[in-house]
C-alpha cells in the first residue's frame, strides 16, 4: 500500500531534523556526477565502459577527517544504478551505503544525492558500483580521507599521492557476463589486469630523492594480485584507516576489495622501471605493467619483468600475519590507536560461516552455513524499517554450519546491538575468498589453514591485530574477526569474488540486530534494535533512499517531499 502524504510528511520532518544534526563546524565537499556508457580500450578492444563524468577509472574523492560529502549522482544508463562506499562508515545514514537491501536503485534518468560523513576516518578507499555486474564495466574510483591538520601523521608528508586502482578485467561487456552469470555458470580466467583503467603503459611520475605515497586497491573481480616496483621497497604505512607498522615489502599481496598504503622512494638510478601487476592463485599467471618515470629518467624500462609469487599460500599468509597495527600512533583522532584494547574484551557470540557450492535447481549456486539467498521484492532495510512482514524469517540461518545441503532462502539471524562478537570464516573451496563488512572496522585476529577449533584461539593476535574492512579467507582455511556492534545501522557483509564472479545477484549482509544471508553467499542485517525487544526505542535512523521506492516510489517520494516541505532528497 502507498504511504499517504501525513507518513510522508513525518518522515520528511525526521530528515529534516537529521540533517540539522550534522555539525556546522565540519566542512562540505559538493560533487556532482554523470553516469554515461562510453567506448573504452582498456586491452585494445572496444568496450562498452561505465563512465562518471566521461572518465574511467571515476574521478577521486578527496576529503578529510568529518568532512560532510554530498555527492549527486545522475544515472544516464538504460537500468538502475547504484553506488557502494566501500570502506565508509555510514555512521547515522546506513540507508546510503549503496548495496541492495538497505539502498533503493537510481532508477534510468533519474538522480540521487548521497550525504556520508566520513566521521572519525582515515585512510584508503574506493566505490564501485554493486548492481547488475556493473563494476566489470567500470564505474570505480579512489576515496582518500586525510587525518586533520592538527592530528600527528606517523611519516613525512610525501612529496605526491598517488591513488592506484588495479584489478583483473575481461573483454567481453558486463551484460554478456552477466547473462552467463545467470545460465548459472562461473565465469573463465579473466584476459588482464587492468592499472588505472590501462592494460599496459600506466605512468606514475617521481623526481629522484622524493617519497611518494601509492593508494593500492584491488578493485577486480575475483582475483587476488601482487604489486611489485622493480628494484624499489615499499614501506607498508597504513591500511583500510589504519596505521600499520611501517614494514618493508619487496611485493605485496592484494586480495579483491582491499587497500594499502605505502611509501615509495625514488632512490635509484634516474631511468624509468617496471611496475608490475600479476594475479595470484591462478593455473595460468596474468601479468601487466605500468611504469615509474623518473623525472630525469635517462632511459626507458629495461631487463627482465621482475617475477613474484605465484601459487605460494604460505608466502601470502606469513606477509599477512606480519601486518601490525602501529600502536603509538594515532588514527582519526589524537588519541593513540593502541589505546582500545580490544583483547581484553570478552566476546559474547561466535559466528562461525562456512561457503559451500552445489547446484540448485540445475544451476550452480553458492551458500554460507547451506543458505544460498533468494533476494526479496521489498529490499530488507524498508521491511525492517515500516514492519512488512513476510519478506524475512530470523533465525532461518544457522550461526553455525549445519553441513547440509543448499536450499534457498531470504533468511536473518540475530545478533545484539553493542555486542563484541567473534566471527570466524571458514573456506573449505579451493578459491580464496575475501569478505567486506560495510559501516564496520574489524579486528582480523587469526587465520591458518585446515579447520577452525576452539584451540585455535590459542595463536590468536590480541594485542597489535590490524583492524581493517576486508580480509581474505585462504583455500582450505578459516579467518577469526573481533567486531564492536556499536555502529546503529544496518550493514552489509559482502564476500566480494562471490558478488563479482560466482553469480551472485546482490551482497551478503549482516545486519546488527539480523544477519541474513544473501546471494549465493552471506547477507545480514547489523543494527536496529537495542538488546531487549521490548525497548522500543530502535536507534535507526530514517532513510530519504527508503523512500525511494513505491509502496515507496521515488515519483511518490518527491510529491511528498514537495508537499510536505523542504525536499532533501
Amino acid at each position: 500500500m502507498p504511504l499517504n502524504l501525513a507518513v510522508a510528511a513525518s518522515i520528511c520532518s525526521l530528515f529534516c531534523s537529521l540533517f540539522a544534526i550534522v555539525s556546522a563546524e565540519d566542512p562540505y565537499r559538493f560533487f556532482n556526477w554523470n553516469v554515461t556508457y562510453g567506448d573504452i580500450y582498456p586491452l585494445g578492444v572496444r568496450q562498452r565502459g561505465i563512465l562518471i563524468n566521461w572518465q574511467f577509472p571515476g574521478p577521486d574523492i578527496h576529503s578529510v577527517t568529518n568532512d560532510n560529502l554530498i555527492i549527486n549522482v545522475f544515472n544516464s544508463l538504460d537500468e538502475p544504478f547504484l553506488l557502494s562506499w566501500n570502506g565508509i562508515q555510514n555512521r547515522r545514514n546506513s540507508f546510503e551505503d549503496g548495496v541492495y537491501g538497505t539502498t533503493c536503485p537510481i532508477p534510468p534518468g533519474k538522480n540521487f544525492t548521497y550525504i556520508l560523513q566520513v566521521k572519525d576516518q582515515i585512510g584508503s578507499f574506493y566505490y564501485f558500483p554493486s548492481l547488475a555486474f556493473h563494476k566489470a564495466a567500470g564505474g570505480f574510483g579512489g576515496i582518500r580521507i586525510l587525518s586533520r591538520p592538527r592530528i600527528p601523521v606517523p611519516f613525512p608528508d610525501p612529496a605526491g599521492d598517488y591513488t592506484v586502482l588495479i584489478g583483473d578485467w575481461y573483454k567481453s561487456n558486463h551484460t554478456d557476463l552477466r547473462a552467463h552469470l545467470d545460465k548459472g555458470k562461473k565465469l573463465p580466467l579473466p584476459d588482464g589486469i587492468l592499472i588505472n583503467g590501462r592494460g599496459s603503459g600506466a605512468a606514475f611520475n617521481v623526481e629522484q630523492g622524493k617519497t611518494y605515497r601509492l593508494r593500492i586497491s584491488n578493485v577486480g573481480l575475483q582475483n587476488s594480485l601482487n604489486f611489485r616496483i622493480q628494484n624499489h621497497k615499499m614501506k607498508l604505512v597504513e591500511v583500510e584507516g589504519t596505521h600499520t607498522l611501517q614494514t618493508t615489502y619487496s611485493s605485496l599481496d592484494v586480495h579483491v576489495g582491499q587497500s594499502y598504503s605505502v611509501l615509495v622512494t625514488a632512490d635509484q638510478p634516474a631511468r624509468d622501471y617496471y611496475i608490475v601487476v600479476s594475479s595470484r592463485f591462478t593455473s595460468t599467471v596474468l601479468t601487466t605493467t605500468g611504469i615509474l618515470h623518473y623525472s630525469n629518467s635517462a632511459g626507458p624500462v629495461s631487463g627482465p619483468i621482475p617475477g613474484g609469487p605465484t601459487v605460494q599460500i604460505d608466502w601470502s599468509l606469513n606477509q599477512a600475519r606480519s601486518i601490525r597495527s602501529n600502536l603509538t600512533a594515532s588514527g582519526p583522532r589524537p588519541n593513540p590507536q593502541g589505546s582500545y584494547h580490544y583483547g581484553l574484551i570478552n566476546t559474547t557470540k561466535t559466528i562461525r560461516l562456512s561457503s559451500s557450492a552445489g547446484q540448485v535447481n540445475g544451476k550452480q549456486r553458492y551458500a554460507i552455513n547451506s543458505v544460498s539467498f533468494i533476494p526479496a521484492d521489498t529490499p530488507l532495510k524498508l521491511a525492517d524499517y515500516f514492519k512488512i512482514g513476510g519478506v524475512f524469517r530470523i533465525g532461518s540461518i544457522s550461526d553455525n554450519p549445519t553441513g547440509g545441503g543448499i536450499y534457498q532462502d531470504t533468511a536473518v539471524m540475530g545478533a545484539d546491538y553493542r555486542a563484541f562478537i567473534e566471527i570466524v570464516f571458514q573456506n573449505d573451496e579451493d578459491i580464496i575468498q575475501s569478505y567486506h563488512l560495510n559501516g564496520y572496522q574489524f579486528w582480523v585476529v587469526g587465520m591458518d589453514g585446515g579447520q577452525w577449533t576452539s584451540a585455535s584461539r590459542n595463536q590468536y593476535n590480541l594485542r597489535d591485530a590490524v583492524a581493517r574492512v576486508t580480509v581474505q579467507v585462504y583455500p582450505k582455511s578459516w579467518s577469526a574477526i573481533y567486531i564492536a556492534l556499536d555502529n546503529v545501522v544496518s550493514i552489509s557483509l559482502e564476500e566480494q569474488p562471490w558478488i563479482a564472479s560466482r553469480g551472485s545477484s546482490g551482497s551478503r549482509w549482516i545486519k546488527r540486530q539480523r544477519v541474513s544471508s544473501m546471494a549465493h553467499g552471506f547477507t545480514g542485517f547489523v543494527g536496529g534494535y537495542r538488546k531487549s525487544r521490548s525497548d522500543r526505542s530502535k536507534v535507526k535512523q530514517p532513510s530519504m533512499q527508503q523512500q525511494a521506492y513505491p509502496v515507496i516510489s521515488a515519483a511518490n517520494l518527491v510529491e511528498w517531499c514537495a508537499a510536505s516541505g523542504p525536499l532533501l532528497c
